[in-house]
């Protein structure tokens, strides 16, 4: 039943979607939201919701904080508290509030590339400055350089570590031993740590990932956690969002942050979609990721022939890395042309800096003939930009 639901292909033109608002004949395969219709319980409660018929201020309530703490535990074996929680409505809101009220302008945030180019707008709108610790890339795959975080992190205007966990685009998650590592070291320098991990559920199947907040008491006292069902559950346009902080220190001053900022009050859906969730969402979750995974690899089958393009192995998300430095030195050029030459859109890898330049991004969170039609774009076009 839910996999027949997911192979539904759901027109999203003129709903108001920023993802569709695309010219006729063009295929958006880059915003990071699904093309699957959401979980049954999640519509069915904001049905209840709606036929109440009332529509005041919210606010954020035990059953809320109690769903978020159980499915942390039970699917990802962290024991969290309650009162640890402070409700948002998104991870980037978190993550800005968070660098207006916990650093100085002037400060400067390490944060691991290539990644979410959003991080960069969330610093240096504020003031602060980007610090790049590029991930070491070798072998299509990407490491962390340790040696590089420690001498920036040694420089006493570091103040902030910005952490992708899963690791948007690449898709690594990063295991225990390298949050350890991180976590002693920001503890060394007195270096906060916001560790993103919105991507958290969207891993693929048997590879479980890590909170940072988890692996040691180093680690849970200098972080702020975010996270949020909204990715997981294609539900980003309900807003609903929550930081995990044990430290009571740190969840005060960001407490006011997010009230100062007026981002700490949830819509009236926010908190009924993210318990009907996490509560009831898990059989949808699961078979959205293992679609995914098919879809992973129908994709890298297809590429298999496209000696000069390589799909990075990943371990989660359902964002597609592909590197094309066999083909380009700058994907800027390569994404122009698809689009106006195939109509597919995807992301240039030059916005998440690092090494991203010379790659491309996919969404591939889609129905199977929408999958199979980006493929044959994507095919169609790379043989036109080598014959062009």
């Amino acid at each position: 039943m839910i996999k027949q639901q997911l192979d539904l292909v759901i027109d999203r033109k003129n709903s108001n979607s920023m993802k569709w608002h695309v010219k006729e004949g063009e295929l958006p395969m880059w915003v990071a939201d699904m093309d699957f219709r959401c979980c049954d319980a999640i519509i069915e409660t904001l049905k209840n919701r709606v036929e109440h018929g009332i529509f005041g201020y919210s606010d954020s309530d035990e059953e809320w904080a109690e769903s978020i703490c159980d499915w942390w535990s039970d699917r990802h074996h962290w024991i969290t508290q309650k009162d640890w929680l402070l409700f948002s409505n998104g991870v980037i809101p978190i993550i800005s509030s968070a660098i207006r009220k916990l650093t100085t302008s002037g400060d400067r945030i390490i944060t691991m590339t290539p990644v979410y180019h959003i991080f960069f707008h969330s610093i240096e709108n504020n003031g602060r400055f980007v610090v790049e610790n590029e991930l070491i890339y070798e072998n299509h795959q990407y490491q962390i350089d340790f040696e590089g975080l420690e001498k920036q992190l040694a420089d006493a205007r570091t103040t902030m570590l910005i952490l992708c966990n899963p690791h948007n685009p690449i898709g690594r998650i990063w295991k225990r031993d390298e949050l350890e590592r991180i976590a002693a070291l920001c503890e060394k320098h007195h270096v906060i740590v916001i560790s993103d991990e919105i991507h958290c559920d969207l891993t693929e199947t048997g590879c479980e990932y890590i909170p940072f907040a988890s692996v040691s008491k180093q680690s849970a006292d200098i972080s702020i956690t975010c996270v949020a069902p909204t990715k997981s559950f294609n539900i980003a346009g309900i807003h609903s969002a929550a930081a995990i902080v044990p430290n009571p220190y740190l969840r005060d001053r960001l407490a006011q942050a997010l009230n100062d900022d007026e981002v700490a009050e949830p819509n009236v859906f926010a908190l009924p979609a993210a318990i009907a969730a996490f509560r009831h969402g898990a059989p949808w979750l699961n078979a959205v990721r293992e679609y995914i995974s098919q879809n992973r690899k129908q994709v890298t089958e297809a590429l298999r022939e496209e000696t000069d393009i390589v799909v990075v192995a990943q371990e989660a998300t359902y964002l597609l890395w592909l590197d094309c430095s066999g083909l380009c030195a700058d994907t800027r050029e390569l994404c122009a042309f698809l689009r106006k030459h195939t109509g597919l859109i995807l992301s240039d890898g030059a916005q998440f800096r690092g090494n991203g330049k010379q790659f491309l991004r996919m969404n591939i969170a889609c129905p199977t003939p929408t999958l199979l039609d980006g493929i044959e774009r994507l095919k169609r076009g790379l043989q036109l930009y080598r014959n062009r």
